[in-house]
């Protein structure tokens, strides 16, 4: 697709007086990059340095404290509450804008989303004391996540006073005149996600009787002499960003999408230059933090980003899991005028320039895993499953760069092969890629059809594999006598763990499967009767080609599975961690009666955190068995016995048995070549189970040890 396909996503832009060399924005992202006193160092420098290098036409930084360290929401959020934030600060605008890009800080008091108040014993700042809202959220997080989170304490609360709320106007003022101070190009106002101004607005955690609560025009009172008092601290020619939510997804009483459509004439009559719309949700909900601000649906929030534009005359900037076909689509059609990308650009942040480039396929895809936005739950730095250089920026130009032509062979072409492979291929070495089977994608082909988003990574790397030098050997088996052949100064053994049947009582009746040998049915790999399926799939591909010129893929796969797979309609999944959740939903979808048991007391290890309580959510919505905490798993010809973390005694009806556990890691093949005086470094699952993240994250530390040698 030419660059001309984006020519609107593409083309210049202007926010009141700031002229953007494009439409694509970076969104606001709290990634936890800042200095321990809330200083801007040289790791989110860099950071930002990065993403003004691919191409965006403005930056907007994560949350940034206009009273740090009160209303902190993150232990390393940046702060601009003191002249002293400002050198830092500095530094990044300046480094931002050498490559072209325009920078703004995101102004913000978290007030009830404030953890590290809680955590530092201070109150959170709100408009009235919450109420207490039960929810299921805390039945998704493992046994270390509850300990991190009980480690916060017990929030306390401090309700805001007229001169509390002056204090407060003051601060966002202060704070909008170091930006300008520090040479920035914008502010945005944050007027939502919870933060005080949103919980002001928001009917449902605003009770006061005063002149800031009750009606609408009230309950924004606030966000707008907070809007008026930034405009009048930076004056007419700086640009002035709000955000807003356009409604709070599944809380009951909250903000609606009619209130935001008000609030947004009145933000823009108080002096905003554009309007990022946004939304939140209720936080008690373990589903929902994936379906307002960070969408698991695509372009969830861009018809309500239409419906404000047609309330105001000032851009819209949008976000929310949104493509950029379907943007620059809508900006054409006049449905909003930027689009602000977060989870994308993470993944790859020279997005922006491989679109200008022509070069669309080239684009490393976010596989919607929630890694990043996880670890801020869990309170940690940000990082991302699929680019593993991702807060590590500041690090890399002391990377080990290639200074002599090396042979490396790289055994094994799933993920961490593949991303291996590339990586050293675009060095200048000479590498050979040798997979035992007939294609590439190890894992990640099953992978792709349990959880459709990872195709995406598949056929990134597959063509990132082909498009370079790389020599793949596929049906070929990495022995001794052929690397011998291949006299390489370096091997990477990325060949996946081992998985065994764990010794379950009935594991070995016929109806019980192994997480391979599933794997193997669904990507028609394995027994007669597959073999059979398989051929009728190739007869249908093949026709199916040369009536439409399309080659077979995994979506075909995925049809022709919904149709044929060979299983009964009882299934009980002995394994509650990734693998067994994803096929559990999986089945679930294609009409199976599924249940889940594993004696883990909590399900969903290894799935990251944001996901695994959308899954669990999603599951039980389709009435699945689940199980944790079992005990005495017994396999039947025709059922499965335990006895339930509740201490009853169960038997469940089961056709077929998949037992989804037992995983280990397998160094044997690396440790045969090693003692045969190779120098050997592996990759992925075989050190551990990592799952995608794990093998693209060795994969970059491999290829440094390599080159570093």
């Amino acid at each position: 697709m030419s660059s001309s396909a984006y020519e609107t996503l593409l083309s210049p832009g202007r926010i009141g007086p700031l002229e953007l060399r494009n439409r694509i924005v970076v969104t606001a992202m709290g990634v936890n990059f800042g200095e321990d006193d809330g200083r801007c160092g040289d790791r989110i420098l860099a950071f930002h340095e990065e993403q003004a290098r691919g191409g965006a036409g403005l930056i907007i930084s994560g949350a940034c404290g206009v009273m740090y360290p009160i209303g902190q929401v993150q232990p390393w959020q940046i702060g601009i509450s003191e002249d002293a934030h400002l050198p830092g600060l500095t530094r990044v605008v300046d480094a931002v804008h050498q490559h072209g890009a325009r920078f703004a800080v995101q102004l913000h008091q978290g007030g009830l989303n404030a953890v590290d108040d809680t955590k530092a014993g201070r109150p959170q700042w709100c408009p009235s004391i919450p109420e207490a809202i039960p929810g299921d959220f805390a039945d998704g997080l493992l046994l270390p996540e509850l300990e991190t989170l009980a480690r916060v304490g017990i929030p306390t609360f401090k309700v805001l006073t007229k001169e509390d709320i002056q204090t407060l106007i003051q601060a966002f003022a202060a704070g909008a005149r170091r930006a300008k101070e520090a040479g920035c190009d914008a502010v945005e106002v944050h007027g939502g996600h919870g933060y005080v101004p949103s919980s002001f607005l928001s009917p449902k955690t605003n009770q006061r009787t005063d002149e800031y609560g009750g009606s609408l025009e009230n309950r924004a009172r606030l966000l707008l002499e907070i809007v008026r008092a930034v405009r009048a601290a930076v004056g007419p020619e700086f640009a002035v960003i709000v955000k807003i939510d356009s409604r709070e997804v599944g809380r009951e009483g909250g903000i609606t999408l009619e209130h935001a459509k008000v609030t947004a004439k009145w933000v823009e009559e108080a002096g905003a230059d554009a309007i990022t719309v946004s939304a939140y949700h209720d936080f008690s909900q373990g589903k929902l933090h994936s379906a307002s601000n960070i969408p698991h649906e695509p372009n969830w929030n861009l018809p309500a980003a239409a419906a404000i534009k047609e309330a105001v005359g000032v851009p819209i900037l949008a976000s929310g899991r949104v493509e950029p076909e379907h943007a620059e689509a809508e900006i054409r059609d006049g449905r909003f005028d930027f689009l602000a990308m977060g989870r994308k650009l993470l993944a790859d942040p020279h997005l922006p320039r491989k679109l200008a480039e022509n070069r669309r396929d080239e684009i490393r895809p976010c596989i919607y895993c929630y890694t990043c936005v996880s670890a801020i739950y869990t309170r940690e730095s940000s990082h991302c499953a699929v680019n593993p250089e991702c807060g590590l920026e500041y690090t890399r130009d002391g990377a080990p760069r290639p200074t002599t032509r090396k042979r490396v062979a790289v055994v094994g072409g799933g993920p961490g092969g593949m991303e291996a492979a590339r990586r050293l291929a675009r060095g200048g070495r000479d590498v050979v890629l040798i997979e035992k089977s007939d294609r590439l994608g190890g894992t990640l082909r099953f992978a792709s059809l349990a959880y459709t988003a990872n195709e995406a990574l598949l056929d990134w790397l597959r063509a990132q594999v082909e498009a370079s030098d790389i020599e793949v050997r596929l049906n070929t088996v990495a022995t001794l006598d052929l690397l011998a052949s291949l006299a390489p100064d370096e091997v990477v053994v990325a060949t996946g763990a081992l998985r065994n049947l764990p010794p379950i009582p009935g594991a070995d009746l016929p109806h019980v499967l192994s997480g391979d040998e599933m794997r193997g049915m669904m990507l028609g790999e394995s027994s007669e009767a597959i073999r059979q399926k398989t051929s009728l799939l190739t007869r249908m591909t093949t026709r199916a080609g040369a009536a439409t010129g399309l080659t077979a893929n995994l979506d075909f796969v995925r049809k022709v599975t919904h149709a044929w797979m060979p299983l009964g309609k009882n299934v009980v999944i002995v394994g509650g961690e990734l693998v067994g959740l994803e096929l559990a939903e999986f089945l679930s979808e294609r009409g199976r009666h599924v249940t889940v048991v594993d004696e883990v007391p909590r399900f969903g290890a290894g799935i990251t955190l944001v996901r695994r309580v959308r899954l669990l959510a999603d599951l039980r919505e389709h009435d699945l068995g689940l199980y944790p905490g079992s005990k005495d798993i017994r396999i039947d010809p025709k059922r499965v016995c335990f006895t339930d973390g509740s201490g009853h005694t169960r038997s469940v009806d089961a056709d077929h048995v998949i037992v989804a556990k037992g995983t280990t890691g397998d160094s044997s093949l690396a440790e045969a070549f090693r003692r045969s005086g190779l120098r050997v470094h592996e990759v992925g699952d075989g050190t551990g189970v990592g799952y995608i993240e794990g093998a693209m994250r060795d994969a970059l530390d491999a290829v440094d040890a390599i080159n570093a040698s």
